[in-house]
């Protein structure tokens, strides 16, 4: 417990059990018409859609990372397994002048990170949990994972991702909540940003 405890960023505690916060209904997953797309600023210039066995198909690795949620809550120690945001932009590349993410998943729902936060060996969009698939409630068939910033930023239920060249705020970063997301530095809403934090 001492060695968790010593990962915990402030503010932050360590619950029993794994909580499950999620906003809206879970959605329904149908392989046979799932599509992953990656848009936007890609090297290539057009639109790329991956089925689902195309997608479930690339590469796999796995991760041990803590999960950080903006209410406070921290679980340790997760072993993630998917496919990692590397990965993803080896098959689909990026065009040279991207220096933003934004993450599409069902609903509509977003969230926008810098590519720099992408592009780590920890993130990954993940396909299981502690070597079971992912339940419908944790993000069923696949969420990206993120475990250096706030758990808002690890959407559930992806569907595609945007190459952006300007920054733009997601779902939750319209609503308030800050645009990085560091919890080291507790980056929780928007009016803590300082100048160039985010987009103007």
């Amino acid at each position: 417990m001492p060695e968790e405890e010593n990962r915990l960023p402030p503010g932050q505690y360590i619950p029993r059990g794994r909580p499950v916060i999620h906003y809206g209904r879970v959605p329904a997953f149908r392989p046979e018409s799932w599509r992953f797309q990656v848009f936007g600023a890609t090297a290539s210039g057009d639109t790329h859609m991956l089925g689902w066995e195309e997608f479930a198909a690339l590469p796999r690795t796995a991760v041990i990372a803590d999960f950080h949620c903006v209410t406070k809550f921290s679980i340790m120690g997760n072993e993630w397994s998917g496919i990692a945001a590397r990965t993803l932009m080896e098959h689909v590349p990026p065009a040279p002048g991207v220096r933003h993410i934004m993450i599409w998943a069902e609903y509509g729902y977003s969230a926008n990170m810098r590519m720099s936060d992408f592009d780590r060996d920890t993130t990954l969009f993940a396909t299981a949990l502690d070597d079971k698939p992912l339940s419908p409630e944790r993000g069923f068939p696949v969420r990206i994972v993120v475990p250096h910033l706030y758990a808002w930023k690890s959407v559930k239920w992806v569907r595609g991702i945007e190459y952006l060249t300007e920054d733009r705020r997601g779902f939750w970063e319209e609503r308030g909540y800050h645009n990085i997301a560091d919890p080291w530095s507790e980056q929780r809403y928007s009016y803590q940003e300082e100048p160039g934090e985010g987009p103007p």
